[in-house]
């Protein structure tokens, strides 16, 4: 059995299985990368869901383990030396599982460079301007007077839409042949941007065929369904 009281968020919530990995998290764009990473690779876990309607993320427990009160964080009981390991930030999580496993990211140096350029791809541009169109789209920012804000965020989301389709064009994923964490980091957030920011139109998503055929081939695997739904919300 092993022993995770050094972490104090486990005080707030329990291991009941503290020889797995355990998953502190949400369903968002962010968060299921690492389920679906999590579903993907069969590793056990646990998940735990962190509920924002309830400011969990602003916890003295959480912020033991993320600092800076994001989703989603982990702890791997079975960490490096086997000794239990705390991360934060979804792409350094991705990049630690698929060195766990070796799976999801190629053997190749050169092409796992490539996996590697393409998360940070996402971290840096995907993630946050989806977001920013999605605030300024559905949320508090749709009552802005101001239009500005939204349409920089919509012209920067085409951009990247348009590298997007361009790397896609004539391949299956992003490495080619090969499903990797670069398809893992962006498919939640393409998914989130034409549903749940009722952005498809706005963005003229059915420009970009290769990114649609993309989306549509990794939604249709059955670790990704998994994964989107993980942790359940309340």
């Amino acid at each position: 059995m092993r022993d995770l009281s050094a972490f104090p968020i486990t005080r707030r919530w329990p291991a009941t299985h503290p020889d797995r990995i355990q998953l502190y998290s949400l369903p968002t764009p962010n968060g299921v990368k690492v389920s679906i990473m999590l579903e993907e690779t069969g590793l056990p876990y646990e998940p735990h869901l962190i509920d924002f309607g309830k400011s969990d993320q602003k916890t003295s427990e959480f912020l033991s383990l993320n600092p800076n009160g994001k989703i989603p964080a982990i702890i791997d009981p079975d960490g490096p030396g086997g000794q239990a390991l705390g991360l934060f930030e979804s792409g350094a999580i991705l990049l630690y599982l698929a060195d766990k496993t070796g799976r999801f990211i190629p053997a190749d140096p050169a092409a796992r460079w490539q996996a590697v350029q393409w998360v940070i791809f996402q971290m840096g541009g995907i993630g946050p301007m989806f977001g920013q169109l999605g605030f300024f789209n559905k949320f508090a920012g749709s009552e802005w007077e101001d239009k500005r804000p939204l349409q920089r965020y919509t012209d920067e989301a085409k951009r990247l839409l348009g590298v997007m389709n361009g790397a896609l064009s004539g391949k299956s994923w992003f490495l080619g042949d090969e499903y990797t964490i670069a398809d893992i980091s962006m498919l939640g957030w393409v998914r989130n941007l034409i549903t749940f920011y009722e952005a498809r139109e706005l963005v003229g998503f059915d420009d970009y065929p290769n990114v649609a055929a993309w989306l549509e081939r990794g939604l249709a695997r059955p670790a990704v369904q998994r994964g989107l739904t993980i942790p359940a919300r309340e």
